[in-house]
């Protein structure tokens, strides 16, 4: 039952992005926008989190450009989504023609410590873009999920993950197979900018509020000494992108385990606000980034265990 499930997800799936796909990007972008137009104005709900959210990281700005900026992150969630249906059509060539790349050095250097490479990033710019990207550019990315509810949608997205050559692999089943392909000197890509419960990770400051943060990228890093780097997909333009690969972060390792996690995090976690900083209308500011609340308590969570973060 199960299996002929996924099977009809699969072939819905197939025929959604063949019917999106056969549109012209110009013409999915305007639909897409004009969606995201409407949502921001009906949909209260979503609308006053990012309200709230951005006028609580940015207090010096007045409402007014509050607004724009939210506005802002709307439209950069539309053109993902109407650019989302591009991707298993992508080839270097193409990538290559609307997307620059800087810190290619980084990788490199990274690559030769033949240890793999963790790359994380947050759901900023084209986040899916640039898992393809990465994949086009750099080498195939096992990209670490959680599975959607919606079994179509679960399909939809692992199927564009998957078209340049990715690994999308759900984070249940994710440790052997990360363990391995980093032995592989492979990328395992990460996104670690989302809300988890208190038992999943560890609070650090993001925009002067206490963020519960997934702890797997440092207790990863710890474990497997395998370099560490940020990479963001930056909307630069019209259709066109800078893939930003920073320098390897220096990892905080002095024996104590619990405090080595929390500073490593806050780390991690630092240089993802500081992009967000720059371009404020590219993040999720829809998404309840403080939700969980810092009075609960993490003492029955084993701190050897690793909660892996995911890529949505």
């Amino acid at each position: 039952m199960a299996e002929n499930l996924q099977r009809i997800a699969s072939r819905q799936a197939e025929i959604i992005l063949a019917l999106f796909g056969g549109i012209p990007l110009r013409v999915r972008r305007r639909l897409f926008l004009t969606l995201a137009r409407l949502f921001y104005r009906l949909a209260p709900r979503h609308r006053l989190i990012a309200l709230h959210n951005l006028k609580t990281a940015f207090p010096e700005k007045d409402m007014e450009e509050i607004a724009r900026i939210a506005r802002g992150v709307y439209r950069n969630m539309a053109l993902v989504a109407a650019e989302f249906f591009d991707i298993p059509s992508l080839s270097p060539a193409r990538i290559r023609e609307t997307i620059e790349v800087e810190g290619m050095e980084h990788y490199r250097e990274a690559l030769k410590r033949n240890r793999g490479i963790l790359m994380f990033g947050a759901h900023f710019g084209n986040w899916e873009l640039k898992a393809a990207a990465a994949a086009l550019l750099l080498k195939p990315v096992m990209v670490i999920y959680r599975p959607l509810d919606s079994k179509l949608l679960d399909a939809l997205a692992n199927r564009v993950r998957s078209a340049t050559g990715n690994m999308p692999l759900p984070k249940e089943r994710a440790m052997r197979p990360m363990l391995r392909y980093l032995k592989d000197n492979g990328i395992i890509g990460l996104l670690i900018d989302q809300n988890v419960d208190w038992y999943e990770g560890v609070f650090v400051d993001f925009f002067g509020r206490p963020a519960c943060t997934t702890d797997g990228l440092a207790l990863l890093a710890l474990h497997t000494e395998a370099p560490v780097m940020p990479a963001f997909l930056v909307r630069v333009g019209e259709g066109r992108f800078r893939l930003v690969i920073g320098e390897e972060v220096p990892i905080v390792k002095t024996g104590d385990r619990k405090a080595d996690v929390l500073e490593n995090t806050q780390i991690f976690t630092s240089i993802i606000e500081e992009m967000v900083r720059r371009y404020p209308d590219q993040w999720l500011w829809v998404h309840q980034r403080w939700k969980t609340p810092p009075e609960r308590s993490r003492l029955e969570k084993n701190p050897s265990s690793i909660s892996l973060p995911t890529a949505s």
